[in-house]
């Protein structure tokens, strides 16, 4: 069974950084895509990063140029820097992987931007 563990999470102050990891228990070498999610208390989960097999990545407009998602096959882990960091950022981030269009979840880690 895959498994996806986040780490990283934590409370920040506005304007701070953040890096989470998600360790995955397959390799990650062949997946399809790769990606970050967060959902605050009452939204809907949204993507906020997204990575292709290929390495092509893209970003909703209100974190580019604040967050870059990046991946170290060798560890198999995915990462999330978050830079300049809102309260609106606050959110729980769950790490997903796509392989053979099946889609696996972390767990989430809580991610608090709050002076």
């Amino acid at each position: 069974q895959v498994q996806l563990a986040e780490s990283g999470g934590g409370l920040v102050q506005p304007g701070g950084s953040l890096r989470l990891s998600c360790a995955a228990s397959l390799s990650i070498f062949r997946v399809d895509a790769m990606a970050w999610y967060r959902q605050a208390p009452g939204k809907q989960r949204e993507v906020v990063a997204h990575l292709t097999n290929g390495g092509t990545t893209n970003y909703p407009d209100s974190v580019k140029g604040r967050f870059t998602i990046s991946r170290d096959n060798a560890k198999n882990t995915v990462y999330l820097q978050m830079n300049s960091l809102k309260p609106e950022d606050t959110a729980v981030y769950y790490c997903n992987i796509r392989e053979w269009g099946r889609d696996y979840w972390g767990q989430g880690t809580q991610v608090t931007v709050s002076s």
